[in-house]
């Protein structure tokens, strides 16, 4: 689903009147649609470390075999179960807060590789998102590679390729990172690993959750950064749209501006008492 120019105008509109620092983009499968900032600005999104390097990385793992999500940890031996509960498992820790070093203790033990080399190898790499770097803790990256890892998410079978949040490229783009002669690059991320974790996981439980990606109204997934202000991202497949923000300032710009990128009528709507947590 593109984004209207109306619709544009108002998500632009309420940024600049709200924080005027922020950075941001609103795309679909076939790459950005709006935005704002120049796609190759480097940013700290250390935030979303667990949602762009860590969940990728245990995708793969579970994609080759190589880890089962309901297997106890002492399966794979005392380093990769140290610090955790009795019978805890990969699922327990992708869906509970607080589990991200248990889990990439995990993710490394299994793939004799740091977490910054494997995901630059196995999903950065091949989706062309080469100046995303995870370094001393922090991860950086331009909107231009968060734009392409979203986009993946709604269309795995889409070959990499750079992307101007004011000047979309056409997909399969000649001269584009990871292009082959024509041929797509290889999907680092399967469609049945994205569609596995945009459920609920956690059955009754509040608050409910993923894998490592969270509920948000109007059919709509998030990861955000705990802190605010902190970096956050949108997915939807029904509505076919992703979104990022980074945001300057501190204040409820998040919950507006999903509401005016995701609700149909871009109006302000918030869920009642006991709804899904808005974020």
């Amino acid at each position: 689903m593109t984004l209207l120019s109306d619709q544009a105008d108002a998500v632009r509109a309420l940024v600049e009147s709200a924080d005027p620092g922020a950075v941001w983009a609103v795309g679909g499968p076939d790459g950005p649609h709006a935005g704002s900032g120049a796609a190759d600005d480097v940013h700290d999104v250390g935030g979303l470390t667990a949602v762009l390097a860590l969940w990728p990385a245990v995708g793969t793992l579970v994609e080759e075999g190589a880890l089962r999500l309901h297997t106890p940890l002492t399966a794979y031996g005392d380093e990769a179960a140290a610090d955790t509960p009795a019978g805890t498992t990969a699922h327990h820790l992708l869906t509970h807060p607080g589990g991200a070093a248990a889990l990439t203790r995990l993710v490394e033990h299994l793939s004799g590789s740091t977490l910054a080399e494997l995901a630059a190898v196995r999903v950065w790499n091949p989706l062309g998102m080469t100046r995303t770097r995870l370094a001393g803790g922090t991860l950086h990256a331009p909107l231009g590679d968060l734009a392409l890892f979203l986009r993946h998410l709604l269309h795995p079978s889409a070959p990499s390729e750079p992307n101007d949040v004011n000047e979309p490229r056409a997909p399969g783009a000649p001269g584009a990172p990871g292009d082959r002669g024509g041929a797509p690059a290889p999907a680092p991320l399967t469609r049945a690993w994205t569609a596995e974790s945009l459920r609920i996981r956690t059955g009754e439980l509040t608050p409910a959750r993923g894998l490592l990606w969270h509920p948000a109204p109007h059919g709509v997934w998030t990861h955000h950064a705990p802190t605010d202000p902190g970096p956050a991202v949108w997915i939807s497949p029904r509505h076919h749209r992703w979104a990022v923000l980074l945001p300057a300032a501190r204040g409820p710009l998040r919950t507006t501006f999903r509401e005016a990128v995701f609700t149909p009528d871009g109006s302000t709507r918030s869920s009642g008492p006991g709804g899904i947590p808005q974020v």
